[in-house]
């Protein structure tokens, strides 16, 4: 996975621009984080359609309240520039819950 240097918002639109991309807002002192890490490289694989980028919390403080990212691990959804879902909250996040998040978005034509 990808990290996403730090960006502001505008540089991050610029990044999202073309494509579909997963950003997973997370943080290294973060046990729930901690929890998701494992699954991640399974989740990757099997949404390949996806660019998943890593989005260091603490690195991207002032990212993450532009985007209202209140809780981590949280998932937000691009796709060509526009923002197609969100999985945010202060919970901590299964393998089959954040499955269940990608599957259920929009499905892009490109």
């Amino acid at each position: 996975m990808e990290k996403l240097a730090k960006s502001t918002l505008a540089e991050l639109k610029t990044t999202v621009q073309s494509g579909q991309y997963m950003l997973f807002f997370t943080a290294d002192w973060c046990p729930d984080c901690r929890f998701i890490k494992p699954a991640m490289p399974e989740i990757e694989a099997e949404f390949p359609n996806y660019t998943f980028l890593l989005v260091d919390r603490d690195e991207n403080i002032d990212l993450a309240q532009e985007l209202d990212i209140f809780g981590i691990p949280s998932f937000v959804a691009f796709a060509d520039g526009e923002e197609t879902g969100r999985f945010v909250n202060k919970d901590r996040k299964t393998k089959a819950e954040v499955e269940k998040f990608i599957k259920g978005l929009p499905v892009s034509a490109a």
